[in-house]
């Protein structure tokens, strides 16, 4: 069976990118699903300083949980344009493990945010960037107005947008 391995790119308990994550995780059939949350991996800020006492054990065992992976699905969430902290520090921890933090998977990736732009900004920085981490983006999806767009029971609620997630969903194979 093949294995998901899913994220909210945010810190938040209550994260609506870890919502829209889980809920694309759960459209794939016959697969088994791990939502893993960024909070489990908190690690002293980067720098090169730190650097030199080690890379921490989180920064392994994440690189090692993506290697888990036949599909990660990612979740961006957008702080003043760019990743959350929480994740561009678990990012640039993990890239000390080895650059190929994605590790040649296949990827999925997707923001929201309660505005009109859904995130499409972080979104596209990581289209760009990831290959260069060994990600093989197969989809993308931005998820404008995560209130009026998205409820916790049914997902996706706007037909146009649901049958565009669901296009990008099927195209993926795994």
């Amino acid at each position: 069976m093949k294995k998901i391995i899913a994220f909210g790119a945010s810190s938040s308990e209550t994260s609506i990118n870890k919502q829209l994550a889980t809920y694309a995780a759960n459209q794939f059939e016959n697969t088994t699903i791990e939502i893993l949350d960024l909070n489990d991996y908190e690690m002293p800020i980067f720098s090169i300083d730190k650097e030199k006492n080690g890379i921490p054990q989180l920064a392994h065992d994440f690189y090692n949980k993506i290697g888990t992976a036949d599909l990660i699905i990612i979740s961006l969430a957008e702080h003043n344009g760019v990743y959350s902290t929480a994740f561009k520090n678990i990012f640039d921890w993990t890239s000390r493990v080895n650059m190929k933090v994605f590790q040649d998977k296949p990827m999925f990736l997707l923001a929201t945010s309660p505005g009109t732009r859904g995130g499409s900004t972080v979104l596209e920085i990581a289209k760009n960037r990831f290959p260069f981490q060994g990600g093989i983006v197969k989809g993308s999806f931005s998820l404008p107005s995560f209130g009026e767009n998205f409820d916790a029971e049914k997902g996706i609620i706007n037909e146009e947008l649901k049958n565009e997630f669901l296009k990008i969903v099927a195209s993926i194979q795994m």
